[in-house]
């Protein structure tokens, strides 16, 4: 049995940066569910927080899982059941990309706190500021036929 310990930071945004969760009370419901939904499938979210138009989810890589599965698991599922549950037109959607950074075992709970204040952190900053300095300060480039 492999002995693994890789977690991973997540974000990504709603469709066209939309603010379908507008509501506090609606963005606890589809953290809870992301949650559970996850450990229903064997993903390990450490922790899910965001705002009106995106989302921030810490993740524990099982030895067998990809970056990939586990965001079309918690992204179609997610979308699905909000649009079942919650009538909405236009459909909720996720935009198809997402971020992901691996996070070392001495940040953990740095990355905890930042993701946890995020109803703060977006009262003076918006989404498109936090993407563009996640692109600068971890690097991210578009990588064409990979």
């Amino acid at each position: 049995m492999p002995h693994v310990k890789v977690y991973i930071h997540f974000v990504w945004s709603t469709k066209c940066r939309e603010p379908f969760l507008e509501t506090p009370e609606l963005r606890k419901k589809m953290w809870n569910h992301i949650k559970k939904n996850a450990k229903e499938k064997g993903i390990h979210v450490d922790f899910v927080n965001g705002y009106e138009d995106h989302c921030h989810c810490l993740v524990s890589l099982g030895s067998n899982q990809t970056l990939s599965k586990i965001m079309s698991l918690i992204k179609g599922e997610s979308s699905h059941w909000i649009n079942e549950c919650i009538f909405r037109k236009p459909l909720f959607q996720w935009q198809e990309e997402y971020y992901a950074v691996s996070v070392s075992l001495s940040m953990l709970n740095k990355v905890r706190e930042y993701i946890k204040n995020q109803e703060t952190h977006h009262s003076h900053k918006s989404f498109d500021e936090e993407k563009n300095e996640m692109i600068e300060k971890f690097g991210f480039v578009k990588h064409s036929g990979v």
